[in-house]
């Protein structure tokens, strides 16, 4: 049985599992069982977020590394272990399927996951490549499952209101820019390798790991480690962190489709060039993309420190608003400002900063902040729409189109050329 074969949507596909879960309507009290595949960090971090909803139980655990998804049962006791994650599908109770495994590995896992009936989660990015896809949107459109893709920011309240109260009310005036970056990133590409991973461990399925993308490879333990560091397996950075901040500005600004998109980078941190890891991605990104609603989106990004961790800035004619997960801040333009335009974030328009030098701008009387409610709203809103069949807030449609945006900032610095996009047909021309 291939793994990553598409025809597995609806048709045979669903007669090797169990036909009840198309036909089971879960009540409002009702509890749901939920399999997690992919019990890394990020999977694991899901793992105690869904032991605290009252109304999910995890049932099912998989890892292709036996040894991880066996340590996560401390959280979830009640939970089955398995390595290949068609076993986990044929649960008779399971209704849904959370997953967080390397991205190579998502849209192979939720077409057996729809084809089996279940209502799925997906972590970033939705696909590995451009018309991945495809076959997937049209399986969840078709059986009517609840798909949320894994962009937490589409579900948190702070930045629902400043698209709601800001944005959409007008206050910016006409965006014409939103500037994203992400420093200081090298935990999530560079990781030094315990020493059980120095060879391959006897219940690490490896040939499992790179099925989808090469059977023959042998075992690498910098790609197991660190998959994120190869184009084999993810985008770098483009895929990895700009899909979270390249979303958020779909949504505030109601567009999701660019229509060229031009990137550089490169290795340039010494210490990173040698390090016998064979990574492929960039360390330093620069990355623009425009659309044909009179906008543009940047992304810089290195793994070496910033002054500013990561975050978002959308200019407007009106105004200015800073985000980030913690909140965010909103700078009508000061109209007794020399200038009018620009000036510094927390300054008075454009005029200079008074006084003796300083790293931090002084305060703006005219800056109104908001900050971040937190807890785990976007997997709060995923079980939500399973029980009531509702629209969750990031569809399979969100995360196709953010996830493609990435991949031509990705294919442009491969490729080292500005590429145009048909918005339409969803090609590069």
């Amino acid at each position: 049985m291939d793994p990553i074969s598409r025809r597995r949507v609806l048709g045979a596909s669903a007669a090797a599992f169990t036909a009840a879960s198309y036909n089971r309507v879960l009540g409002a009290n009702d509890t749901i069982q939920v399999g997690v595949v992919g019990t890394g960090a990020r999977g694991g971090g899901h793992v105690r977020s869904l032991g605290n909803q009252k109304d999910a139980r995890i049932i099912g655990l998989c890892d292709v590394w036996l040894k991880r998804a066996q340590a996560r049962t401390q959280t979830a006791p009640e939970a089955q272990v398995f390595q290949d994650h068609r076993r986990l599908l044929e649960l008779k109770d399971l209704d849904a399927v959370l997953i967080a495994t390397p991205d190579h590995w998502h849209v192979p896992i939720s077409m057996d996951a729809i084809g089996a009936g279940k209502d799925v989660f997906c972590e970033k990015p939705i696909t590995l490549k451009l018309g991945e896809a495809d076959a997937l949107r049209k399986a969840i459109a078709d059986s009517r499952r609840i798909f949320q893709s894994g962009m937490q920011q589409r579900s948190m309240t702070h930045f629902q209101a400043a698209r709601d109260e800001y944005i959409k009310a007008g206050k910016l005036g006409k965006v014409t820019l939103v500037r994203t970056w992400w420093h200081g990133s090298v935990s999530s590409f560079v990781k030094p390798i315990p020493a059980e991973l120095q060879n391959q461990p006897s219940d690490l399925d490896w040939k499992r790991f790179i099925q989808p993308t090469d059977k023959n490879r042998p075992y690498h333990p910098y790609q197991f480690n660190c998959f994120r560091a190869f184009f084999d397996f993810g985008g770098g950075q483009f895929t990895d962190l700009f899909t979270h901040w390249v979303d958020a500005a779909h949504m505030l600004l109601g567009e999701d489709t660019p229509n060229s998109a031009n990137a550089s980078g490169g290795l340039y941190i010494p210490e990173l060039q040698n390090d016998g890891s064979g990574r492929t991605v960039p360390d330093t990104v620069d990355a623009a993309l425009t659309y044909p609603g009179g906008w543009m989106c940047t992304f810089e990004a290195t793994m070496a420190a910033g002054i500013n961790a990561n975050g978002l800035e959308f200019c407007g004619t009106k105004g200015k608003l800073y985000i980030t997960r913690t909140g965010f801040e909103f700078t009508p333009v000061d109209p007794n400002a020399p200038t009018g335009y620009g000036g510094r974030r927390g300054g008075t328009g454009g005029s200079a900063p008074s006084g003796p030098f300083s790293l931090q701008p002084p305060p703006n009387p005219l800056t109104i902040g908001v900050r971040a409610a937190g807890g785990d709203e976007h997997l709060r809103n995923w079980l939500d729409c399973i029980k009531s069949r509702k629209t969750p807030n990031a569809t399979i449609v969100d995360g196709i189109r953010s996830a493609a945006a990435c991949h031509l900032c990705s294919i442009s610095y491969q490729q080292g050329r500005r590429l145009k996009y048909d918005t339409a047909k969803e090609r590069i021309v």
